[in-house]
């Protein structure tokens, strides 16, 4: 029974009569027990637990449940990596290390030329010579070898190569596995040493390996150049940026010493570095949270890369625009900067749940992007303030006075 005030008496009656209002009725117990009342809770299907409270973006405390996590990577994570080591960035991106070559084919005879090349020929050519010829046999999967070919060879110089593509392979276990040394089992910085050297070496033996070889494709005699990209050798970029630095006052300098510490990536997808369920182009903030495991960020810049690749390929003119972009970041600290270009160089792209993989291209500012783009920036801001300050007849033609120079009285009426 319930009085007029609204407080129960108390009477079983009075606990077991609310099936009116909520539909359901509970069960009277005189004499509850824990089971008793776990079986009433069920039910009633009474949710004990209070809601959960609304969600809030915190980048702070995301950064840090990430860093405790161990999904950032530090410096010395970094600097320690092999080139056979993947290199985790974020929760679903990952490098992982590959060799990429770049290939030119050119005729022995330029004038014995006179249809175009078999691609699949030489592919196939190309994939029994890395399976058979090689002192570790190789299996690279076709869509890892790209040929393009010239269409119209009459069309082209006498010295342009009649097809030119790239070459992919991802699977360097066998380097690992392979006349393993006692360092190089033990880990550590001298583990990492022996790697770095087995890996550069056997990169330069393929490399001489392949280039200059002769390939005879439907009659024709052709030759094969192959050569290893710069950006994807860390020494050779490092050994590029001090030489730089070390004649002229060139960059800006910070304590006397001058350093490079902005790094450009060209050929990401965009998707890659875009809000989920927000957009498809690349974003300010989720890019920034990407490259904020190498260090602290400086300046950052994000566009879309529509030019990416149009130099290499003929047929760019069906390309959608904006699948790729270009990624500019200038990190606070010159050792950072290191670190990012050591683990960016001779890797690829992988995210989580995609089999695609971006061939991405890797190289520093020469040109202080950055240090351009505030002058540029200062230029146009002096020249408005200048315009809204100034005289304005010292910029426009001057203005024809309806008064004659006589000071004659002019004229109100048509004659």
């Amino acid at each position: 029974m319930v009085d007029e005030g609204g407080v129960s008496s108390g009477t079983p009656e009075a606990e077991g009569g609310c099936s009116g209002e909520l539909g359901w009725e509970r069960p009277a117990v005189e004499n509850p027990s824990r089971d008793a009342l776990h079986s009433v809770v069920a039910g009633a299907r009474i949710a004990t637990a209070p809601p959960p409270p609304p969600f809030v973006h915190r980048p702070p405390e995301a950064a840090r449940a990430r860093e405790a996590a161990g999904l950032t990577m530090s410096s010395k994570a970094s600097d320690a990596a092999s080139p056979l080591d993947p290199i985790p960035i974020d929760a679903s991106l990952a490098l992982v290390p590959r060799v990429r070559l770049t290939l030119t084919v050119h005729p022995a005879s330029p004038s014995s030329l006179a249809k175009p090349l078999d691609d699949w020929q030489l592919k196939k050519a190309l994939l029994d010579f890395l399976k058979g010829s090689l002192a570790a046999p190789l299996s690279v999967p076709d869509g890892d070898l790209e040929i393009r070919r010239v269409k119209d060879v009459r069309k082209r110089r006498r010295d342009d190569p009649v097809a030119h593509g790239s070459l992919v392979i991802r699977d360097l276990g066998f380097l690992r596995s392979s006349r393993g040394s006692h360092a190089e089992d033990s880990g550590g910085e001298d583990g990492v040493r022996v790697l770095e050297e087995k890996y550069a070496d056997w990169k330069r033996y393929l490399v001489e390996k392949m280039n200059g070889m002769d390939l005879v494709l439907g009659g024709v005699k052709f030759v094969l150049g192959v050569e290893a990209p710069a950006s994807d050798s860390f020494e050779g970029m490092r050994k590029e940026w001090e030489e730089f630095y070390a004649f002229g006052n060139r960059g800006h300098s910070r304590g006397g010493r001058q350093e490079p510490d902005t790094v450009v990536l060209r050929g990401v997808p965009s998707r890659w570095f875009a809000e989920p369920r927000v957009s498809s182009k690349p974003s300010m903030l989720v890019t920034h949270t990407i490259f904020s495991t190498f260090g602290s960020i400086r300046n950052i810049n994000v566009a879309e890369d529509d030019d990416f690749g149009r130099g290499r390929d003929e047929d760019t003119d069906g390309l959608v625009s904006g699948l790729h972009c270009k990624i500019v970041v200038q990190f606070e600290k010159h050792r950072d900067f290191h670190n990012a270009m050591k683990a960016l160089c001779g890797r690829s792209l992988e995210k989580q749940g995609s089999r695609l993989r971006a061939d991405y291209e890797v190289s520093w500012d020469k040109d202080g992007f950055f240090r351009n783009s505030r002058s540029d920036t200062q230029e146009k801001s002096s020249r408005m303030t200048s315009l809204a300050s100034g005289p304005y007849r010292s910029e426009f033609p001057k203005h024809i006075s309806r008064h004659s120079p006589e000071k004659t009285r002019p004229k109100r009426f048509r004659e």
